[in-house]
């Protein structure tokens, strides 16, 4: 007969999440919601409000799903057919279209690690940490937080990359044929400008 396991035995690393199991969270956990409708401003607690403007389409033909949005009603849009797995578009009302990751996994760990990554466009990394250091002092329990909701969403904080990485893996996809393959186009099938465009110099800018 096995021994019982003791009451105080440490808890092992969360197990992780399921294929097409976040979005879900995204919208019904309370520190999922907290965490990115509050802080890293997607929301997916509303599907309904989640419609694209007529016109904004994908220059490849494919199908462009929006799931969440921002504050500002800029779309967070899945590309193809297919789940979780597919490539994430960020859509701006401001007219600036591009690829954010691979996945929505991908998509959670930058917003995890780098919340700011929407100010990150032709910033240096001294301008991006001054970035962070004003969210930290506005959500003093941040990494509380993040940790919490990571947790919630199946992954270990300890496994996350660091927002540098995050955020080169960002400015990897606004160069790459990811970003050529994810082209969308609005009114008039003007392509809409990058999301990231060229630095204004090579100081380390994600651009």
């Amino acid at each position: 007969m096995n021994a019982p396991t003791p009451p105080d035995a440490p808890a092992g690393p969360p197990a992780p999440a399921r294929p097409d199991a976040l979005l879900p969270l995204l919208g019904t956990d309370e520190d999922v919601v907290a965490y990115f409708a509050g802080i890293a401003d997607l929301d997916a607690t509303d599907p309904a409000s989640h419609l694209l403007e007529d016109g904004i389409r994908l220059a490849s033909g494919a199908r462009l799903e929006q799931f969440a949005r921002a504050a500002s009603g800029d779309a967070f849009c899945f590309v193809g057919e297919g789940g979780e797995e597919r490539p994430v578009v960020y859509v701006s009302l401001d007219g600036e279209a591009g690829p954010l990751a691979l996945g929505l996994p991908e998509l959670l760990r930058l917003c995890l690690v780098a919340p700011w990554w929407q100010d990150a466009p032709g910033r240096t990394a001294g301008e991006l940490r001054a970035v962070a250091d004003e969210y930290r002092e506005d959500v003093p329990d941040l990494d509380r937080r993040r940790d919490r909701a990571a947790r919630a969403l199946g992954l270990d904080p300890a496994g996350l990359p660091s927002g540098a990485t995050a955020l080169a893996r960002l400015a990897e996809l606004s160069r790459g044929p990811v970003a050529a393959a994810c082209r969308v186009l609005g009114y008039g099938d003007e392509p809409l400008a990058p999301l990231f465009g060229t630095a204004p110099n090579g100081s380390g800018a994600v651009s």
